[in-house]
């Protein structure tokens, strides 16, 4: 094949993908606007909360997909921390609920139109509001983002409390890959990794994460149920923490947040 027909098969490649792009972006905004027609009737008594929160949720999982397949990973970004903010509604819906989705969908809005595409990661994962479904009571909501990269469960949940409780802004990823690119793009202030995962296990991508120039200065922790004598264990730079799972896990926790002083 000559090299005119080379370049042609590309541009007509490159063609097909932005078409594809544009049909996204166009899905999105309408899917956007007539979120916020059912958001504006469940606010005045006229719909189903419930089903609100489902629709969103379902909507931002997605956009998370088909942003990513187009390279737009601050809107993926974005859609996966709205997924999360709703993953735990209650069943009265807070008063900044409303903003806080107008925000959401105002903000995912400009980005798919290439509008805050210069925002810088970090910054925009620490602008956006805190998750839904945890009783803030009297605690300060301190600016430090970690990410728990573990499989969903009730030890998740229960590790996710603890961060709550002293303030932090917790994120969830249960897929180690992604999380590798999102620590790369957010740089959270604390990565907190399960020692074993399904594709990259979890020793691995805290040992890349503690390599790589980009990202060795993140303090890392791994939490595990294996043994502390676990060969496994060893392979682990000294200054990444090992939290073990069960009576002493909180104890363990405090003493790693207050080494890497953020406590």
């Amino acid at each position: 094949m000559s090299d005119s027909a080379n370049g042609h098969h590309g541009r007509n490649a490159q063609e097909v993908v932005e078409q594809l792009r544009l049909e996204f972006v166009d899905e999105l905004t309408e899917t956007l606007q007539a979120l916020d027609v059912e958001m504006d009737a469940v606010r005045n008594g006229r719909g189903d909360i419930r089903k609100l929160v489902t629709d969103c949720r379902r909507a931002a999982v997605q956009f998370r997909g088909q942003a990513s397949n187009y390279a737009m990973h601050r809107l993926a970004t974005v859609a996966h921390r709205l997924e999360e903010y709703l993953a735990n509604t209650p069943e009265v819906a807070p008063p900044r609920m409303w903003d806080d989705l107008s925000g959401y969908f105002d903000l995912m809005s400009r980005m798919a139109q290439g509008q805050a595409a210069d925002t810088d990661p970090a910054a925009l994962v620490r602008s956006l509001p805190v998750k839904l479904g945890f009783d803030l009571g009297d605690i300060e909501i301190r600016n430090v983002e970690v990410l728990l990269v573990m499989p969903h469960g009730a030890q998740t949940r229960f590790v996710e409390r603890e961060l709550q409780q002293c303030g932090y802004r917790v994120s969830l990823m249960a897929d180690s890959l992604r999380a590798f690119a999102m620590v790369v793009e957010t740089k959270p202030d604390l990565v907190i990794i399960s020692a074993m995962m399904p594709d990259l296990e979890g020793i691995d991508l805290a040992m890349a994460l503690s390599a790589m120039p980009s990202t060795r200065n993140i303090p890392l922790a791994v939490i595990t149920s294996l043994d502390k004598d676990d060969d496994i264990l060893k392979l682990l730079p000294k200054r990444i923490p090992v939290l073990f799972k069960g009576a002493t896990f909180a104890d363990d926790l405090f003493k790693a947040l207050d080494n890497l002083f953020l406590i």
